[in-house]
């Protein structure tokens, strides 16, 4: 048997010079993709980006046991790629929108659909089909029987809610099967970047999944110091970690009231939304945004705290925390909302690894993840924050998992604004150097998000790739229907609370 072919390695927020990264026939390329898989790796980006007049496939792996990554590229100059997808679905929707984004056929792929409806970012010999980039205009997998009938919702939603297409296949009450069709969110931010980094970069990043500003932005930020070879200062890099949490405080926090919500249970629910807004209000004190826009920036943090709000933030963070401990309780001590959350939407441990399921998500079904941990920058490289994990793999590992994760963020919070590093919060940084690729990883709300930058001989972005955290999990709600009654999709759908803008870009 031959040996794997070696790959080039590098740590998260570091960044090798492109010439590093070994450019392998395909044929050896595929052979390290699946490789690394079945020795336990993870693919965290896999995309391409123009090569003169070919397409150059960029992978990127996670090897989470020793804390660094591995990559390597191929060129592909025909019209069609093999697909991998039967043995390794983790890249699924990776080939899927390579191939959207490309105009490439994934020869081999069992359901070679658009991801997001886009025109082609780097278009090769097909023509673009109009009616292609109609997001929803597609054919959906049927199942035929007797009294098996499709249930369509979406993708206007009751409420204030962004848009996204749910096909359901049912047998009576029963869902056999649910296919997600996304793209409506679609605004062509991987696009704009390429030329960067301006002015501009940072904002297209805060706004990639709103809810989720500072992880993404902490992501570009660290992409930019490990372009310019800078580190920000001890304090910058604390109030980034601060900010993290308490985006992570209010996501939490008002997951578990959307899912007292929606089975009714109102003592949680009207808590919770309430408490939301304290921590948001957190953030605000601190930078003047409730989601903190303008908090995170490249060389630290442009906002600083004094001993007087430092002091506030604390007293406002126990008094928050003991009201979200007595809201919180009730679910777990009332059996009829375990009744709702117990094995409802298992998605098992198996399932969950063949997938590449991150995040609280994964944690819950068993897969001890988490990029604080494994890939650690700034802060976390000093400061370790314990992974929750559960088991059982359902709505209430899930929910139970955020509300470990809860504590446990208040816990770093408490200690980081008792002993923040004197100095400066923020440092001069250089321009990016020419030639290079980037990689960061950082734990976000939802689960690690992914960033990953090509440099050209001027230092500016030939390709900038994005991975939100809800392009890995999005088949894992589709999985957690399965069996289920149709009534349970609002329920398991929360329980995930996946984001459309951050899969659309």
């Amino acid at each position: 048997m031959s040996a794997a072919p070696r790959l080039a390695r590098l740590k998260a927020g570091t960044a090798i010079p492109r010439a590093a990264v070994p450019d392998l026939p395909w044929a050896e390329f595929s052979e390290a993709l699946l490789d690394g898989v079945a020795r336990g790796l993870r693919v965290v980006a896999y995309f391409a980006a123009p090569d003169e007049n070919a397409v150059r496939f960029h992978l990127v792996m996670a090897d989470d046991q020793e804390s660094t990554l591995e990559t390597c590229t191929t060129r592909i100059a025909g019209d069609a790629f093999p697909s991998l997808t039967r043995q390794c679905p983790q890249v699924n929707l990776f080939e899927r929108e390579i191939a959207e984004q490309c105009g490439l056929r994934a020869e081999g792929h069992p359901w070679p659909k658009p991801v997001r409806f886009q025109p082609p970012l780097m278009p090769r010999t097909r023509v673009p089909d109009p009616a292609a980039s109609i997001p929803g205009v597609v054919d959906f997998y049927r199942v035929e029987g007797s009294e098996v009938h499709e249930v369509g919702v979406g993708p206007v939603h009751a409420g204030v809610i962004e848009p996204g297409h749910f096909r359901f296949q049912c047998h009576g009450e029963q869902v056999f099967h649910l296919e997600i069709s996304l793209g409506y969110q679609h605004r062509g931010i991987e696009r704009a970047l390429i030329g960067g980094p301006d002015r501009r970069s940072i904002h297209y990043l805060e706004t990639a999944a709103g809810d989720t500003t500072i992880g993404h932005a902490t992501a570009y930020c660290e992409i930019i110091e490990a372009l310019s070879h800078t580190r920000p200062p001890a304090r910058g890099a604390a109030l980034r970690g601060i900010a993290l949490e308490l985006e992570r405080l209010a996501s939490h926090v008002g997951d578990l009231g959307a899912l007292a919500g929606d089975i009714g249970f109102l003592p949680t629910a009207s808590y919770c939304g309430r408490l939301r807004g304290d921590f948001l209000n957190m953030t605000a004190d601190i930078c003047g945004s409730r989601f903190g826009r303008g908090l995170v920036r490249p060389g630290g943090a442009p906002f600083d705290l004094d001993e007087a709000l430092a002091a506030r933030l604390l007293d406002r963070l126990a008094r928050a925390f003991a009201d979200c401990r007595s809201a919180i309780d009730l679910l777990w001590d009332t059996s009829s909302v375990m009744e709702r959350f117990e094995g409802t939407g298992i998605v098992p441990r198996d399932v969950a690894m063949a997938l590449g399921l991150i995040g609280p998500a994964g944690r819950a079904s068993g897969l001890d993840r988490d990029a604080r941990r494994d890939h650690p920058t700034g802060i976390f490289r000093f400061h370790h924050i314990p992974v929750a994990l559960a088991d059982s793999g359902d709505t209430f590992a899930r929910a139970y998992v955020r509300w470990l994760e809860i504590q446990r963020s208040v816990a770093f919070i408490r200690e980081m604004l008792k002993v923040l590093p004197r100095g400066a919060a923020r440092t001069d940084v250089a321009p990016a150097g020419p030639l290079l690729l980037s990689v960061a990883l950082v734990e976000g709300w939802r689960g690690e998000i992914c960033h990953v930058a090509l440099t050209d001989g001027s230092g500016r972005f030939a390709r900038y790739k994005i991975i939100d955290p809800s392009f890995h999990n999005w088949s894992a709600l589709a999985y957690s229907l399965r069996g289920q009654q149709i009534s349970d999709f609002p329920l398991c759908n929360k329980s995930f609370n996946l984001s459309y803008c951050g899969h659309d870009l």
